[in-house]
């Protein structure tokens, strides 16, 4: 057949070239750019690029990229002509790489042409909008680059088929991760620590990511030679095979014969229909035999690991939105925060389920998570929230996406996240009541945050770097082994997302509630002394011990007997134990309670993952966990929030609920709701067995390095000095969002506190982060403690610590019939061999009137009661000095027939300091620094000579004014404290700018 001129004109004029030449051209144009204004500023602006806020040449060195770049001209000009004319290139090669990628059986390759347009520009946005013409939008836009680079490159190295290139990709993505770790350190050491020399430290590793991220774009050029891609522009003739010019082909690699072989069976029609055609009976995975054991066991331990991560991702978002809520004392909208955890309701949709399912998904989702522990280097709380927010969005669907596996790996997924709450809890119990890598905690506050993410970035590597096939990682086929596990059985499939969803919500909010501490139970039975149950800083490993045994059960007993309606009432039963009964036998029904919970978490998982409308059932269940948060914390925190009282005093009913969810998943004849058996390999079931027995032991060995050596001593024995303090602490966390316990103790510890009252410090809920505020001044300065009123006595806390042995207390319940209830501690020290009493109370509000009546009637009821008994009082009291009835002043003061600390300090509002039989020889007023709202306030003491009274108690005679040089150095305040020396740590005296002095008066017995 002949052809036209015109024909012949259009084959001539068609020109083919390599896609591998386009990527090579588009890398060689890449370090034009960057080298270009590198070697220009240096040559022209050398000193000017260096500089930067905190010092100069020769301090610092080496420019940053931002400050190459974009300052001066001409590089920056040069820059920018030659970063435009690579985006054509770029954009032609993003083409290139997806037709190269897409399958019909993957999405992934969409998604990662969407992540690389949106990555190509965010980079001409950070380029063209520098640091100097808008700094926040370049940061925001330089951030969104790198984090844009995590799933483009770990995506593009899981849709890459041939293993050389595979390699070369996930060698260079490892590097730039890995160079992201120092980077950050010394930019901290730059703008925090403003350190000189620091930034140029950190631009070394802000190149090295430049030059590592043009490098691992050029590996697209070997993916293109090793698929023969040529780009022809014009009409193109055929070649004699009759093939377009336009035409790749991949080469399988084929497994070595070094493998482990596994069955895998679908278990129903719609579960095959989710395999790949080209899978059937039996899988085969790269692992080698020699390491076999190795790297399962360290796997196993990875897994472990990302539960405990997960678990303190999900524990702390209610502790950082509840510090907005307590500052607005009401509904402050970061509430919203917690629908954070809503997000597996994307899972509904199959191309986001199939890529969350992958391996690359699943490493998506563990990294995006890291902006939680990564947090806690945001200044801002509310940054903070919106990080943790985030990482719990990403976070809730990986943990969604292992929850709902097969029959064959829901025993597995069980075990790990039974194993991650109980590494969780100990953490806690070893940290002073902390999980060391929450957003709260820095290093200044007992963090380890840097180790907790470095071991998280190790565990995530693992995960993505198994051996195995990726389409089914999520069944963890490395840890069956066909010797082990006959295939499955058949299991229905059940669509009632509605009872599966709660039922979920309410496992997951129980367990948060009760086990994420170990003295979480321990507080529930708590009344004080003499001692009548365990101590929470001393017995919390028995909880530990409780829940070792109960997550051991599921690896030896009966599927039919964790899931009998009997086995649940052991639960009921244990759990109304907890509610109705205290000290030993309320906490031996609680570990009772923790024990079920625990064993019982495969059968709830099994039970959930049944059913098939993913997205719909773990979405409810974790909106039925937030309305839990809320309803709880409802039951205290009534009075600022519109419809509050209706939950008022109700744990028993929020509890009766609770339980209820959990019923749904047991085998009752009415109820179709029998779950499947789990299935646990003996390689598995040995692990879990060891990790538990070892995870126990460190639990126990925590105990004993933390149990007190010696009792605690008062400062002061020789005058018989007392020291009493009181604070309103709002729940230990500071103006900064940060824990504030050592802040606290720091300054408790300068001061020489031998008694101090500490309110709002009931911390036991899951609001609070399930703590105990006094762990670190109880272990590092040595205390007797009173939690007081536990967190089933729904008030907002009452604490009471001292050096002096604790002879008896007794825990009050302040009338309030119309706002929250008041709690109130009345204790008998021993001090110096004198029996005083000492009293610790927090009023209501200034909204109700009444409460504040009664509760000033019951406090003065109190302190008269004992009359001419020694007592202090420590208080918050919200009243005006010397209001007149019916305010709680007067009341306190005259009906209590105690004394003002000092009643000519007309600046008081809320915490007063009352005493009687007792000689007062100073009173300071310290301030809060950034720890609180509310100040320090001191009163010293000196007891009469035992067996005597004071002698004088007329105004005359307790307000003999003294200056500081008049009284004996022993009773000095510390003078680094004066406003005029400069405070310590932003504490210092003020009101009155001193400590006041007061003489004894004439005739005092003391000694």
């Amino acid at each position: 057949m002949s052809s036209s001129p015109g024909q012949h004109e259009a084959r001539r004029a068609a020109l083919t070239i390599s896609a591998a030449r386009l990527a090579v051209f588009h890398t060689y144009l890449s370090f034009a750019a960057f080298l270009s204004a590198l070697f220009i500023g240096c040559a022209l602006h050398y000193k000017k690029i260096v500089k930067n806020g905190v010092a100069g040449y020769p301090q610092e060195w080496f420019p940053s990229v931002s400050a190459t770049i974009g300052d001066w001209y001409p590089e920056r000009n040069i820059f920018q002509i030659l970063i435009a004319l690579n985006s054509g290139p770029r954009f032609a090669i993003l083409l290139l790489q997806y037709y190269l990628q897409r399958t019909a059986s993957s999405a992934l390759p969409n998604l990662l042409l969407g992540v690389g347009i949106v990555r190509t520009l965010s980079c001409g946005g950070w380029v063209f909008i520098t640091s100097s013409d808008d700094h926040d939008w370049h940061d925001i836009l330089m951030i969104t680059y790198i984090v844009c680079n995590l799933p483009w490159m770990y995506g593009s190295i899981s849709a890459t088929k041939d293993a050389t290139i595979r390699e070369r990709r996930k060698l260079v993505a490892n590097m730039f991760f890995f160079a992201i770790v120092p980077m950050v350190y010394f930019f901290i050491q730059h703008k925090v620590y403003r350190i000189p020399g620091a930034y140029t430290r950190y631009s070394f590793f802000e190149w090295s990511l430049i030059v590592l991220d043009i490098f691992y774009d050029s590996i697209t050029r070997y993916e293109f030679e090793a698929a023969d891609l040529q780009i022809t522009i014009g009409t193109p003739g055929d070649d004699k095979s009759g093939h377009q010019p336009i035409a790749h082909e991949i080469k399988e690699i084929a497994p070595s014969d070094d493998v482990i072989s596994s069955f895998v069976q679908p278990t129903s029609s719609e579960n095959s229909s989710n395999v790949p055609p080209n899978i059937t009976g039996t899988m085969k995975f790269k692992l080698p035999v020699h390491s076999q054991s190795l790297s399962h066991g360290f796997a196993f331990l990875c897994d472990v690991y990302l539960s405990y991560l997960n678990w303190s991702i999900f524990t702390s978002l209610t502790i950082t939105l509840f510090y907005f809520s307590v500052w607005e004392l009401g509904v402050a909208g970061s509430e919203a925060s917690l629908l954070s955890t809503l997000s597996p309701i994307f899972l509904g949709f199959s191309i986001f389920r199939d890529i969350a399912s992958s391996r690359a998904g699943r490493t998506i989702l563990h990294v995006l998570s890291l902006t939680s522990p990564l947090a806690y280097l945001l200044r801002s709380p509310l940054h903070r929230l919106l990080a943790v927010s985030f990482a719990n969005i990403a976070m809730c669907i990986g943990w969604t996406v292992e929850w709902s596996a097969t029959p064959a790996a829901i025993g597995y997924q069980a075990i790990v996240t039974g194993l991650g709450l109980l590494l969780s809890s100990l953490s806690k119990h070893a940290n002073h009541s902390n999980n060391p890598i929450w957003p709260i905690i820095d290093e200044r506050s007992g963090g380890y945050n840097k180790i907790g993410i470095a071991l998280a970035l190790v565990a995530i590597y693992n995960v993505y770097s198994r051996k195995s096939n990726p389409s089914l990682d999520h069944e963890l086929l490395s840890f069956t082994d066909k010797k082990d596990v006959a295939p499955p059985s058949p299991t229905p499939v059940r669509t009632n997302w509605l009872k599966d969803g709660f039922a979920l919500g309410s496992f997951i909010f129980t367990l948060h509630c009760f086990v994420t501490d170990p003295s979480t139970i321990i507080s529930w039975s708590w009344t004080g002394y003499p001692l009548r149950g365990p101590l929470p800083h001393l017995h919390g490993s028995l909880t530990h011990v409780a829940q070792a045994v109960g997550l051991l059960i599921p690896t030896f007993a009966s599927h039919r007997l964790l899931s009998s309606p009997i086995f649940f009432g052991y639960g009921a039963i244990s759990a109304a134990g907890m509610y109705l009964y205290k000290d030993w036998l309320g906490y031996f029904a609680g570990w009772n309670f923790a024990l079920f919970l625990m064993s019982v978490i495969p059968t709830v998982l099994s039970s959930a993952a049944m059913n098939r409308h993913i997205g719909k059932t773990y979405c409810l269940a974790f909106l039925t966990a937030a309305l839990y948060d809320v309803a709880n914390t409802f039951t205290v925190a009534y009075a600022f929030v519109p419809g509050g009282e209706v939950f008022r005093e109700r744990t028993n009913y929020v509890l009766a609920a609770q339980m209820l969810g959990i019923a749904m998943v047991f085998r009752w004849p009415i109820l179709n709701t029998s779950a499947p058996p789990i299935s646990l390999t003996r390689r598995v079931t040995t692990y879990t067995r060891n990790m538990i027995a070892v995870l126990s032991v460190v639990s126990l060995l925590v105990t004993i390095y933390r149990w007190p050596v010696e009792a605690p001593a008062p400062y002061r024995p020789g005058p018989r000095i007392v020291r009493a303090g009181i604070w309103t602490v709002h729940f230990g966390i500071d103006n900064e969002g940060r824990d504030s316990q050592r802040r606290m103790r720091d300054l408790i510890k300068d001061m020489e506190l031998d008694v101090i009252g500490l309110l709002e410090t009931d911390l036991h809920r899951v609001v609070y982060g399930n703590r105990d505020l006094t762990r670190v001044m109880l272990e590092d300065i040595g205390f007797h403690v009173d939690l007081g009123p536990g967190p089933n006595q729904h008030t907002w806390g009452a604490v009471l610590l001292s050096k002096f042995p604790i002879i008896n207390s007794t825990h009050h319940l302040l009338p309030s019939p119309h706002g929250e209830l008041a709690p109130a501690i009345h204790a008998v020290l021993d001090m110096y061999g004198t029996p005083v009493h000492v009293v610790v109370a927090h009023n209501g509000q200034e909204e109700t009137p009444l409460d504040r009546e009664l509760q000033a009637k019951e406090l003065a009821r109190i302190m008269s009661s004992v009359y001419p008994e020694p007592v202090i009082f420590l208080g918050y009291v919200v009243t005006k000095p010397h209001a007149a009835r019916p305010a709680p002043y007067d009341i306190m003061v005259n009906d209590g027939r105690v004394h003002d600390i000092d009643k000519d300090d007309w600046d008081r509002w809320c915490e007063y300091i009352f005493y009687r039989g007792l000689y007062r020889t100073a009173y300071a007023r310290v301030s809060r620094s950034t720890i609180t709202d509310t100040e320090l306030q001191i009163g010293q003491f000196i007891l009469p000579k035992h067996g005597t009274t004071v002698t004088n108690e007329s105004t005359e005679a307790q307000y003999l004014r003294a200056w500081k040089e008049e009284m004996p150095a022993g009773h000095w305040f510390p003078q680094e404290y004066y406003p005029e020396v400069g405070g310590v740590r932003g504490h210092f005296y003020h009101v009155f700018n001193t400590p006041l002095y007061y003489k004894l008066p004439e005739g005092a017995v003391v000694s």
